[in-house]
C-alpha cells in the first residue's frame, strides 16, 4: 500500500504503514544502528558505542533494547567473563537495507561537495 492510497483518508500518521515504520526505525539513532550492523555484523555493544560516538551508554543500551523488542536486532549473550553480547540483523530488518541504499544513493547525489 502506498502513499496515494492514503491521500485525503490520514487522520492519523501512526494509523498508516508509514507511521508503524516510522515507530520502528524513526529517532536519532536507529538507523545509525542499523547502517552499522549491516556494515559490520555481528558487532559487540562497545564496538557499536565506539563506531557511532556521541552517543551515551544508556541512550545504546535503549535503542538496542527497542529494536530487538520490534524484531530487528537479534541479541546473542555468550557465557563467559567478562560477558560477551554481540548483536546482528533479523531477517525483517534486512528487509530495510535496499531502501536504505536508496537513502544513500540519494545523499551521493544531493550532497553539497
Amino acid at each position: 500500500m502506498g502513499m496515494a492510497e492514503y491521500k485525503g483518508k490520514v487522520k492519523k500518521i501512526q494509523d498508516t504503514p508509514f507511521g508503524y515504520t516510522l515507530s520502528i526505525i524513526g529517532g536519532k539513532w536507529k538507523m545509525v544502528i542499523i547502517y552499522l550492523l549491516a556494515e559490520n555484523e555481528p558487532v559487540r555493544f562497545n564496538e557499536l558505542k565506539r563506531q557511532i560516538g556521541v552517543i551515551t551508554y544508556k541512550m545504546l543500551s535503549s535503542q538496542l533494547k527497542e529494536l530487538e523488542q520490534d524484531g530487528m536486532v537479534e541479541r546473542k549473550e555468550y557465557p563467559q567473563i567478562p560477558p560477551k553480547v554481540e548483536y546482528q540483523l533479523t531477517d525483517k530488518a534486512k528487509t530495510l537495507l535496499p531502501i536504505m541504499e536508496g537513502l544513500c544513493e540519494w545523499g551521493a547525489k544531493n550532497q553539497p561537495h
